[in-house]
């Protein structure tokens, strides 16, 4: 009986304070009539404020979107990532607009910077891990560049001089040919995957200054390779052929494929 006396205490004092709450109900009922007066003056003064902030905000140019983190997509000041070493939290990316056009012009030749608009030239160089993904990120135009770059590649290998050239035989046997073997696919030493390999196409992009102007965090800074930087590099670059085709179409997409990165990795 001892243990449940801090009970009855507790329900006590909550049983007087309703009552004090009840007997205090008139004085509540005079407070909210007067609410409905309160509430339109400060909303009129809420829409002067928003009048007055629009004319201000419309004589200023916005900024593009690629360049900051939307208010509303921001957390409330304090994030639960935890980092072992504070010095993994401090990575630069490039935010010159002159830079990241000069890579497009040396990646897809003279005026490669006006092949895509604003917007997708900043999405096609973010990566996910960016800004925890805040400002978009370039994953599904990668996938999309790479089903372009793997067709082109199985194309260029089918109709290559190599495998199309006659095959001599010493005892001048001939092999046997039918119509229903015609679409088969032929027995080939080179594979797609030798071509598209992720260490070539890396190396490809850092030479043409890709890593210099890709937005991405990794997770080791002092480790780039253990950080996955090579499956980055790869992701971007499809995901620039996947922005191509997206805004110029399926040809001039295959076209660059074919100039711009097969012919640059022996295809």
């Amino acid at each position: 009986m001892a243990a449940l006396t801090p009970s009855r205490s507790v329900f006590a004092s909550t049983c007087k304070t309703v009552a004090q709450q009840c007997s205090r109900r008139p004085v509540a009922v005079q407070q909210l009539a007067a609410v409905p007066v309160a509430r339109q003056v400060s909303s009129s003064s809420a829409v002067q404020q928003e009048q007055d902030a629009s004319g201000s905000s419309s004589s200023q140019q916005p900024r593009p979107r690629w360049s900051y983190t939307p208010e509303r997509m921001k957390g409330p000041g304090f994030s639960l990532n935890l980092v072992k070493d504070p010095r993994r939290k401090q990575w630069m990316v490039n935010s010159d607009p002159a830079k990241l056009d000069a890579f497009y012009d040396a990646f897809l030749g003279q005026g490669g910077s006006r092949m895509l608009s604003e917007e997708t030239k900043w999405l096609a160089v973010t990566h996910k891990s960016f800004d925890y993904g805040r400002r978009g990120y370039n994953t599904r135009l990668a996938f999309l560049g790479r089903q372009i770059i793997a067709l082109e590649t199985t194309r260029s290998i089918l109709t290559s001089p190599v495998l199309n050239e006659p095959i001599v035989d010493k005892y001048g046997r001939t092999p046997y040919n039918h119509a229903a073997l015609a679409n088969i696919d032929k027995l080939i030493y080179t594979q797609p995957l030798d071509i598209m390999d992720k260490t070539k196409i890396a190396r490809m992009g850092i030479d043409f200054g890709l890593l210099t102007v890709m937005r991405w965090k990794p997770r080791m800074p002092e480790d780039l390779e253990s950080s996955g930087v090579v499956v980055v590099l790869n992701s971007t670059l499809f995901a620039i052929i996947g922005a191509i085709s997206l805004e110029k179409g399926a040809a001039v997409a295959q076209r660059i494929v074919r100039e711009k990165i097969l012919k640059r990795l022996g295809a």
